[in-house]
């Protein structure tokens, strides 16, 4: 073991001294250049000289004790390696490291979560917050002009409630909505800020934890209220959530509409089983729509059950038509060269479902976005962890728990399959709980690769 610390020191400081990889011991300048967006580093030549120096001290004092031990087995291999490390060493401290130019891969900047310009109302106007509780023919709304007293709940309609917004402005007033996100889209947010609204869209929560009474006016009373409070700095009083643009709305929608056809096939398939095992007692071959299996099947089966599956075997043939032609879209995103076992329909599903993957500033807010973070329960001298608390997009989830258990076959020099690699051995129960744990470090791979932070090959990954 000591023999194996003396090597990765030795190891540590050749790597100190290479031009191409100034990870260690470097001095940070900055070099104006817009065009090349380029970094400049500058190494400290008299540290890495001195570490240089007591590595091959080092050395020789492993060496000795090699050859005392007469070389034999292990320590034979390590005398052999530290001997290569020793040329490797000797070149390096040759070789003058004043100042090394490497050019550092461009990342894109984030994008805020929460608004960062907030206008100012003219001269004796207000600023009138609009708590919204969205239905689908009418909008009930609440109103507070500053910090007066909330006004009593009021029905809009769509159109008429973008009007009365965009006549508020035009006095000078400023205006702030909120709603809850809902099967309706992002329309009403668009439209409102057309209008010259500020809209906020969050996530669907309880608005009130204490009463057992819910309505329309309820809930916009209580958004109302807690926008007041989020304006004054409560940034926790509402789950604010990213709004995608047109653009990476319809390309999300891509994949999630190849998946409805698909469970349409699985349906339409499972169905026409069901009624031949209600009536005949048998079952139907794997894809019994297809000409060739149909040909067999028509003449063994009787003829109402016969009737019944001529009338499916269109919807299913014609869904599975629209899989073929979306997946064909969805491949031709991707273009670049990719590790075995993920392939372009993976890294097209990720993609549209992360919208933009350069809104994440670090890799917790993307294992969070998953929801493939623990739960926790803790007080005072109790703390429990849990499972996954499934707080985040089940689509992406269930893409890369799908994709984790190709990757176990397709890419074992994975780094983080290599780290965990020993609980997949365990149990079914644990071998499980690691795939999840595989899975939010893989979302967190991807976005390092798509962001310019990484490489596939500093992953551990093998480009096919």
């Amino acid at each position: 073991m000591k023999g194996l610390k003396e090597r990765d020191k030795i190891g540590h400081a050749l790597e100190c001294s290479k031009h191409n990889n100034p990870t260690h011991d470097m001095k940070r300048t900055t070099q104006a250049d817009a065009q090349s967006n380029k970094r400049v580093y500058a190494l400290k030549g008299s540290k890495v000289d001195h570490m240089v120096s007591a590595a091959l001290k080092e050395l020789e004092e492993a060496r000795e004790r090699a050859a005392k031990a007469g070389r034999r087995g292990r320590k034979a291999k390590l005398a052999m390696a530290t001997e290569v490390n020793a040329l490797k060493l000797r070149e390096a401290a040759e070789t003058p490291c004043a100042k090394t130019v490497i050019t550092a891969r461009p990342v894109a900047p984030s994008q805020p979560l929460h608004p960062s310009h907030r206008p100012k109302p003219a001269a004796g106007r207000s600023v009138i917050k609009l708590g919204l509780d969205v239905d689908s023919h009418r909008i009930t709304v609440c109103t507070q002009y500053d910090y007066s007293v909330i006004k009593p709940a009021a029905a809009f309609t769509p159109l008429s409630l973008v009007a009365w917004v965009k006549e508020r402005i035009q006095e000078g007033h400023v205006v702030w909505t909120v709603y809850e996100a809902c099967g309706f889209g992002y329309t009403l947010h668009w439209h409102l800020v057309g209008a010259g609204a500020q809209s906020l869209v969050i996530a669907p929560i309880r608005l009130d934890t204490q009463r057992a009474r819910k309505n329309d006016g309820l809930d916009a009373r209580a958004l109302c209220t807690r926008l007041t409070r989020y304006l004054d700095g409560q940034k926790t009083e509402l789950p604010v959530i990213r709004v995608p643009s047109v653009e990476e709305q319809q390309r999300r929608e891509t994949g999630r509409q190849r998946e409805f056809w698909r469970s349409e096939v699985n349906r339409l398939a499972s169905h026409g089983r069901a009624l031949r095992l209600e009536h005949e007692h048998q079952g139907l071959p794997g894809r019994w729509w297809t000409a060739r299996s149909w040909k067999k099947l028509a003449v063994a089966i009787n003829p109402f059950v016969r009737d019944m599956l001529e009338l499916l075997r269109p919807q299913v043939q014609y869904s599975e038509k629209q899989v073929q032609t979306l997946t064909e879209q969805l491949e031709k995103r991707v273009t670049d060269s990719l590790p075995s076992g993920l392939g372009a329909m993976t890294m097209a599903l990720f993609e549209g479902e992360m919208c933009d993957v350069n809104r994440f500033n670090n890799r917790k807010q993307v294992g969070s976005y998953i929801g493939c973070c623990p739960s926790q329960y803790a007080s005072g001298e109790t703390a429990r962890m849990g499972g996954i608390d499934r707080h985040g997009n089940k689509h992406l989830r269930v893409l890369l728990v799908e994709t984790v258990w190709r990757l176990l076959r397709h890419q074992p020099g994975w780094l983080a399959l290599r780290r965990m690699g020993n609980r997949l051995k365990v149990g079914a129960a644990i071998r499980k709980k690691t795939v999840i744990g595989l899975a939010r470090q893989l979302a967190i791979d991807l976005w390092r690769v798509r962001t310019g932070r990484a490489t596939w090959e500093e992953l551990g990954f093998v480009i096919q």
